[in-house]
């Protein structure tokens, strides 16, 4: 079995009647590299992923605005191959009850939601994150409630993890550094547990130039946003069970 991860798909497969609506985002608007994408990453994945593997996917799944409106992006992913680990992003806002997104999800997918699930031999939790207090926008007024919450989250999903007596591993949506040797609250919180590797995405175009990634704090951070690594799945791990 052969772990990858693929983050911020920003899928729009939207049908006819729902082109004019706000869920339909054609990516092409961000620049050529976007152009048809769903069709590069369909490709790729097909490519590198077979049933038997996984695909960690860290947010930013579909445009879509409410759940209904996502139908036409979970067959996308319910049409290939492996098992689909999605995780939230800032731009999920389809993303509200947990048992309802589970009810509508393909029998591919599993979504995550401050806990965690055992894949390839390892405890892979996950919740979104948030803006760092290091950032240059963060605001202590309307940031720092929302960081703090997402710093108990992820806690929650740790000891969701620690249950299943494998080595964890964190998928979040915002990176846990901007700044290489400043540490946080997230950073302390995956020492305590173990973590060794984590999985973010939310980067785009420019701002990938200052990705923090590597291991940093004895984390391996791996960047895994779609324009990031060419729409291509990127191998994390192969497990072979004895």
């Amino acid at each position: 079995m052969k772990v990858f991860t693929l983050s911020d798909l920003h899928l729009s497969l939207a049908p006819g009647e729902l082109e004019a609506a706000a869920c339909y985002k054609p990516m092409d608007i961000f620049g050529p590299a976007w152009t048809n994408h769903h069709q590069r990453i369909e490709a790729n994945w097909r490519a590198l992923v077979s049933p038997e593997d996984a695909v960690l996917v860290p947010g930013d799944i579909s445009w879509a605005m409410h759940l209904a409106d996502a139908a036409a992006d979970f067959a996308f992913l319910g049409s290939l191959p492996g098992t689909i680990v999605l995780s939230k992003g800032n731009h999920d806002y389809w993303w509200q009850s947990i048992s309802r997104l589970r009810e509508a999800l393909p029998p591919n997918c599993r979504a995550l939601q401050h806990d965690a699930i055992a894949i390839g031999g390892r405890a892979v939790c996950a919740t979104r994150g948030w803006l760092l207090p290091e950032h240059s926008e963060f605001k202590e007024k309307d940031d720092r409630k929302i960081f703090d919450r997402e710093v108990l989250r992820l806690e929650m999903a740790l000891q969701d993890a620690a249950r299943l007596d494998l080595p964890p591993v964190v998928m979040l949506h915002y990176p846990p550094l901007i700044k290489e040797g400043q540490r946080n609250a997230l950073i302390d919180l995956m020492q305590r547990y173990g973590v060794e590797l984590c999985i973010c995405g939310h980067l785009h175009g420019a701002a990938l130039k200052n990705a923090v990634e590597g291991e940093h704090f004895g984390i391996n951070i791996v960047n895994a946003s779609c324009d990031h690594i060419g729409f291509t799945p990127q191998l994390l791990w192969e497990y072979k069970q004895e």
